[in-house]
């Protein structure tokens, strides 16, 4: 435990440099990988990545390997779940979701969700609809508005997946916490968002992914295009929702298409929106920690700490720690 007051016979273990609350992975996914689910040594090979690199809270966005056991692990990050992605059949990446047949089905299946995790319910806000051949929002406003409340009357907070322009306003409308992506934000949404407090997590590092996306799409061109105009609005959009007062967190999206073990690019390409040094490193740091009720340098806290030899706000120097403190035990 951290301690504002003098510890007798406490061993110095880090002595001349930085020390800064253990890195936040606001956006991750343990238990996921490029081929879909893992198996639960590969999930605990994850969460160890994500330790290494200094990322010691994990928000997992959604996660079709139960890893609730890795709570007991003194040696892994903590994790706070979302629990299992909610979907309409047919409408997100296979055996990832927890498909609702009916959408009036929803907020039942919310409700459910915000009790088996902590804290967190992760709905698929938009994906292409085949039919349509271009991204089409999976929910219509009125469910959201149930499914919302049903989240937050179990004491959950509520993010969605979205791509696109046209679900952002019926999830913003309905009272979201979050947004995970948020490559459609408009002028109009960031003001919504500054309404109704909605934060964002944009997964920089896996927007970078969109244009890969778009060229195996050619069967569907009115897709392709869209991807690869996100893309390129992509920096824009989330330098404005910053510069308007948007709370902007750090996630890497790690599983999939992303590997485990990235936080310290996603803060250097937060610089590139617009974020100063400081802000970029809050987001995934003590920021991110109070947006998620986690505790960061206070007396009592646990020793989640990393520690490094210059400044990690310079250029290249998050990623190279010294020294990771996990609940007091030095890693690295």
């Amino acid at each position: 435990m951290l301690s504002a007051e003098p510890v007798a016979d406490a061993e110095t273990v880090f002595d001349g440099g930085w020390i800064i609350p253990g890195l936040v992975d606001a956006h991750c996914h343990v238990g996921l990988g490029a081929d879909g689910p893992t198996d639960f040594d590969e999930a605990v090979s994850q969460a160890e990545t994500e330790r290494d690199a200094g990322a010691l809270l994990l928000r997992d966005a959604g996660s079709p390997v139960d890893t609730r056991s890795m709570d007991d692990r003194e040696d892994l990050p903590r994790i706070i779940r979302a629990g299992r992605h909610l979907a309409r059949p047919k409408r997100y990446i296979p055996r990832l979701p927890i498909d609702v047949e009916d959408e009036s089905q929803l907020p039942t299946v919310v409700a459910e969700q915000a009790r088996w995790g902590d804290g967190w319910v992760k709905l698929v806000g938009d994906w292409i609809d085949r039919g349509v051949g271009d991204l089409a929002p999976l929910w219509s406003d009125d469910v959201l508005v149930k499914a919302v409340a049903a989240a937050h009357a179990e004491g959950a907070r509520v993010t969605a997946h979205v791509f696109g322009e046209d679900a952002l306003p019926g999830l913003i409308n309905a009272g979201i916490d979050c947004i995970e992506h948020g490559t459609g934000i408009t002028d109009d949404v960031i003001e919504s968002m500054l309404e109704h407090g909605t934060a964002l997590v944009p997964t920089l590092v896996n927007i970078e992914n969109f244009p890969d996306i778009a060229e195996a799409a050619a069967k569907y061109p009115t897709y392709a295009k869209h991807m690869r105009d996100l893309y390129a609005s992509c920096s824009a959009r989330v330098g404005a929702a910053y510069d308007a007062g948007v709370p902007i967190f750090a996630g890497t999206d790690a599983g999939g298409m992303v590997a485990h073990g990235r936080i310290a690019d996603e803060v250097a390409a937060l610089r590139t929106v617009g974020m100063s040094a400081t802000a970029a490193l809050g987001a995934a740091c003590w920021d991110a920690r109070a947006w998620l009720g986690r505790p960061a340098l206070e007396h009592g806290a646990s020793a989640d700490l990393v520690c490094y030899a210059e400044d990690p706000r310079s250029p290249g120097v998050l990623s190279h720690p010294e020294m990771v403190l996990l609940r007091g035990r030095v890693y690295g």
